[in-house]
């Protein structure tokens, strides 16, 4: 019989936003999921099955979220400060996902910039992997990173949400 590491209790919320409704999960330790609604809400939840119920710190990690994402959306928030819940991502996709609040708002780096920066100049295509299995896009910002030719490159949520962020923060 093998044994499974139990998943923590999720809490979610599905929020209306200017770019779609977003799904948003936390944990008791923080932030573990933000969806757009062509991943499919109930897929995304079935897919983390967190066991038990979700204590009160998930619901102030939503609460949380979402008012910072509205601020954000809305043009009032640069940066986020909501805790995250990052336990399941790890190796080379963590350090991508921890690099990514550095890249400026309103700014843009490289696939192959990002790369360069962790020390792994020919790792463009594992940064771009990291960036499109990104758990919480918009508030880890892989919408800032583009193609080395200037291309928008992709993104989970699709590629008029990335230019929409896009020029959200160009204003």
């Amino acid at each position: 019989m093998s044994q499974h590491r139990s998943r923590p209790a999720v809490a979610s919320r599905v929020v209306p936003t200017p770019i779609g409704p977003l799904l948003l999960a936390a944990t008791d330790i923080g932030l573990v999921r933000v969806a757009f609604e062509g991943e499919g809400f109930d897929a995304v939840l079935a897919e983390m099955g967190g066991a038990g119920t979700p204590g009160e710190q998930a619901a102030r990690h939503l609460a949380t979220a979402q008012g910072q994402i509205d601020e954000y959306l809305a043009g009032r928030r640069r940066s986020f400060d909501v805790d995250v819940d990052l336990s399941a991502v790890a190796g080379f996709r963590r350090r991508v996902l921890d690099h990514l609040p550095s890249i400026g708002y309103g700014t843009t780096s490289t696939y192959r910039e990002v790369a360069g920066a962790l020390g792994s100049p020919g790792a463009s295509r594992a940064v771009g992997s990291a960036c499109a299995t990104n758990p919480l896009p918009i508030v880890i910002p892989c919408h800032r990173v583009i193609r080395t030719d200037g291309g928008w490159g992709g993104y989970l949520g699709g590629l008029e949400v990335k230019q929409w962020l896009s020029e959200l923060e160009r204003d």
